[in-house]
């Protein structure tokens, strides 16, 4: 038999749970305070990517340059040295020629006998990158 406090109580003591609405208003202040939280980690998750996205595109812009001045130089260094015979002056001003035509710079040139000695620098955007290259006659063999 029941007296007359347990007739008033609510039905979820009676089903022996102990949720009662003070426990839904927790989780319904919890819940709100968590709204939008996966927007932000989202958003956040985003930026992370972008981030590295174009840390990996600026180290590819770099090697790219560093393989244009290379090239560039090994280039000029060959026209040097089949002009070595017309002398020193008319050798540069080809590797000059070669290495503008690949927008490159001629930042030093030797020519000493039938050997070229080059220098070259590039630039692109924020990146430079400057490379050496020597060409000439191979070494007679024994």
């Amino acid at each position: 038999m029941r007296n007359r406090s347990d007739a008033a109580a609510p039905r979820w003591r009676e089903r022996g749970r102990s949720h009662g609405p003070a426990h839904r208003r927790h989780r319904v202040r919890t819940a709100a305070r968590e709204r939008g939280s996966a927007t932000v980690w989202a958003a956040l998750c985003g930026i992370a990517l972008c981030a590295a996205a174009a840390g990996v595109l600026g180290l590819g812009q770099a090697v790219a340059v560093r393989h244009r001045a290379g090239a560039a130089a090994d280039a000029a260094a060959l026209a040097a040295a089949d002009r070595a015979l017309w002398g020193p002056e008319d050798a540069c001003a080809t590797a000059r020629r070669v290495a503008g035509a690949q927008r490159a710079r001629v930042a030093r040139c030797s020519v000493r006998g039938a050997v070229a000695d080059v220098t070259v620098r590039v630039a692109a955007g924020p990146y430079g990158a400057r490379a050496r290259a020597r060409a000439g006659p191979a070494p007679a063999a024994p």
